[in-house]
């Protein structure tokens, strides 16, 4: 499967996200997603095709679930889609609770958890969010799959959950993650 981080588009349309997202139903039919800080906030509500956004939803494939928050949490550069952390912790909540339990389950979140190596600005700041962290700290998740920092490429935990940043597909960063006994990733550049 196919799994999108966010910023589908750089300030573009739903049209222009919808079209780019029916475009990797070529290389795979199983999609999921969220909206990035820089996507309309009106994408989290497309389903384009077989391809679904799972901001604040929950989707098992097989025996995992799969949860979603697109957006980020309000920037110096007043992007299109801003959420307060108390939207975010709402919109996980809603999600995580539509859940299976006994399942393995993987956040989708545009923003990756505050204070990790996936959140770091080429300035140096971290500039994740602080509700992504609180519920990763309390709730029992085996993988976070984030963007929104661009340049904080890579893989990081908290307690036993893995935090991946990929990287930006523009650049053709991206990770392969097999779910064996164990989760094993490996990010890869194209």
């Amino acid at each position: 499967m196919i799994v999108v981080c966010g910023d589908v588009t750089h300030f573009g349309s739903v049209q222009q996200a919808k079209k780019l997202l029916s475009s990797l139903l070529a290389i795979q039919s199983s999609v999921l997603f969220v909206p990035g800080n820089c996507d309309p906030p009106a994408l989290a509500e497309e389903k384009i095709e077989t391809i679904e956004s799972i901001h604040g939803k929950c989707r098992q494939i097989g025996n995992i679930n799969f949860f979603g928050v697109g957006g980020s949490s309000p920037s110096p550069f007043d992007t299109p889609f801003e959420l307060t952390e108390t939207e975010i912790a709402n919109i996980l909540e809603q999600g995580y609770n539509s859940c299976q339990a006994n399942h393995r389950t993987i956040l989708i979140s545009h923003s990756p958890p505050k204070d990790t190596k996936v959140d770091v600005t080429s300035a140096g700041e971290h500039a994740g969010s602080f509700s992504v962290r609180e519920f990763i700290e309390k709730a029992n998740l085996n993988l976070v799959l984030c963007g929104h920092i661009h340049e904080a490429t890579g893989i990081d935990r908290i307690n036993d959950t893995i935090i991946v940043n990929p990287g930006p597909a523009r650049h053709g960063k991206c990770a392969l993650i097999d779910f064996g006994e164990s989760i094993n990733v490996r990010l890869e550049s194209l």
